[in-house]
């Protein structure tokens, strides 16, 4: 009788033959506090870079006006609209939601440029977001639940005062 061995697929691959999706990675902020202090003892600053973030900062678009016909994809990371990476106000900490990836590398980088495509499946969400369609669909429910608990709270149109 011959036994069959079930085989894991190698690494960097999935079971269905494509390539593994990297887990997003998230920094605290005292980990990114002790490092700009630690670049800036040992004068690792690069001038090169504080000027370009000085640039950045002239240049990133304020209103939604000022960015729908800009150059895709969008390279201002720091833009609460932008799926590259997500800031917990909270605690600081930033998630990069595309470990393996560059900016430049993403098909979608504008989470109102998802928005303005219309209906869209759980699939496709979750190949943008670099998320699960289970994950995506938890989202949803969560998000339409806050949304209705919202509007229950806030009083009828004919109930509020001119």
């Amino acid at each position: 009788m011959s036994e069959v061995k079930q085989q894991r697929p190698e690494a960097g691959a999935s079971e269905d033959g494509g390539a593994e999706r990297r887990r997003s990675k998230t920094m605290s902020r005292k980990e990114m506090a002790r490092d700009l202090r630690r670049r800036r003892l040992t004068g690792q600053l690069d001038p090169e870079e504080t000027e370009l973030i000085k640039a950045v900062e002239t240049q990133r678009p304020k209103t939604r006006a000022d960015c729908v016909n800009g150059a895709r994809p969008c390279l201002f990371v720091s833009c609460k609209h932008n799926l590259y990476l997500d800031v917990n106000p909270e605690t600081g900490s930033i998630k990069l939601n595309f470990p393996d990836k560059e900016i430049w590398e993403l098909e979608h980088t504008c989470a109102l440029d998802v928005a303005e495509k219309g209906g869209i499946t759980l699939e496709e969400v979750g190949a943008i977001m670099n998320l699960t369609r289970e994950r995506i669909r938890q989202v949803e429910t969560r998000g339409l639940l806050k949304l209705r608990e919202a509007t229950e709270a806030e009083p009828p149109v004919s109930a509020r005062k001119p």
